[in-house]
Order: structure tokens, then sequence, then C-alpha cells
């Protein structure tokens, strides 16, 4: 039988939000999955904006191909936390997918959230 397991994101502190401090590829980590290909991580990304104008968000998720790889989205000014990666399971493999963020203006877009362990 699987174990499920909620913890924090492996980019994050304790839990704390994520500072996206990159300005472009590649971006700031987020977090990095699982290497053992039994096991997945489903990931709940949220985004808030802490500057008085609205910035759009890039996450990186998995790689820097556009379109493949990229999640864009403008997340508005002050506005709370906006749901950027609704659940999104990937699988462990050898080289571990790493999901990343950038933004045109560092330091003011934070990323929270979880990650929820099966294996």
């Amino acid at each position: 039988m699987a174990t499920f397991t909620k913890n924090h994101l492996s980019g994050s502190t304790d839990g704390k939000l994520i500072k996206v401090a990159a300005t472009a590829t590649p971006g700031t980590t987020i977090h990095t999955g699982p290497t053992n290909t039994s096991h997945f991580h489903e990931l709940w990304l949220y985004a808030v904006n802490s500057d008085s104008t609205d910035r759009k968000l890039t996450i990186e998720f998995g790689g820097t191909s556009s379109p493949d790889d990229l999640i864009e989205q403008t997340i508005t000014a002050e506005s709370g936390l906006i749901l950027v990666v609704p659940g999104f399971v990937v699988q462990g493999n050898a080289s571990a997918l790493v999901v990343k963020a950038f933004c045109a203006t560092a330091d003011v877009v934070m990323i929270g959230g979880y990650v929820n362990e099966i294996a």
C-alpha cells in the first residue's frame, strides 16, 4: 500500500515562502522531485506579489524549452495567494525533475505551497 506524506517544498526553509530572485532562466529553485522511480510528488504552488505593479511569473517545470516546460502567469499586485500549479504530479527519475521560477523584477514575487509525497 502506498504512503502519502505532506511536506514543504525542497527550495523552502522550514515551509517559508521562496523569494523569486532570478530575473531570467535558469530560475530560482522551487522544488526538486524524487529520484526513486516508484515515488511521485504532487505539487501545489501559490504565488504572491508584494509589489504595487502586476508581474509576469514564469515557472520552469522540469526544463527551459518554450512552450513545453514553461507556465506563465501574471501575478496581480497585492492580491494575496494565487494558485499557479494545481497539483501536477511528477514521477521520480534518476535526474530528478527540478521546478524553477523567474520574474522580470527580483524579490517581489514569492512562491509557497507544499508537496504530497507518494511512495
